[in-house]
């Protein structure tokens, strides 16, 4: 347990805190499915295809739009950082028209870099969801950007 006393064990008792964590914890066996979804050769193949120059790179948005779909789940009354949403914003629902390979850097550039950043908040709520058993005052820089997905912080 930690020592209330302490700034370095003391958790974060904010309700919303709380809350984010029980929600990470019981969400975690899809979170953490989904997690290996993005290790698997669906997620390896939608990379290699941005160095390919094919537009099954295109493909990658589906796998974004379903990680911020269950992340969005963990915590339904919360919208997404702004930041965040504008990558996400640039980086889906987008659709491969011929030619855009001469400006291929500028089109889908965005489409890994929404993959890349969904990525890695469903990597922070896995690991969280499973390491803490009670939000910390001195966070993490993981469970920081957390909770700034999530607008806590």
């Amino acid at each position: 347990m930690a020592d209330p006393d302490d700034f370095f064990t003391r958790p974060d008792e904010r309700p919303e805190a709380v809350q984010l964590l029980q929600n990470l914890k019981r969400d975690l066996p899809t979170l953490a499915a989904l997690l290996e979804e993005c290790h698997d050769h669906f997620a390896e193949d939608g990379i290699y295809r941005f160095y390919h120059g094919s537009f099954k790179v295109y493909w990658l948005q589906e796998l974004t739009e379903r990680i911020v779909a269950q992340l969005r789940q963990v915590m339904p009354e919360r919208e997404p950082d702004p930041r965040f949403t504008h990558i996400l914003r640039e980086g889906t629902g987008l659709v491969f028209v011929k030619g855009q390979n001469k400006r291929w850097l500028d089109v889908t550039r965005p489409i890994l870099e929404a993959f890349f950043h969904a990525r890695y908040f469903l990597e922070m709520a896995v690991k969280y969801g499973r390491e803490l058993d009670y939000p910390p005052s001195c966070m993490p820089s993981g469970w920081a950007a957390l909770l700034y997905f999530y607008g806590l912080r």
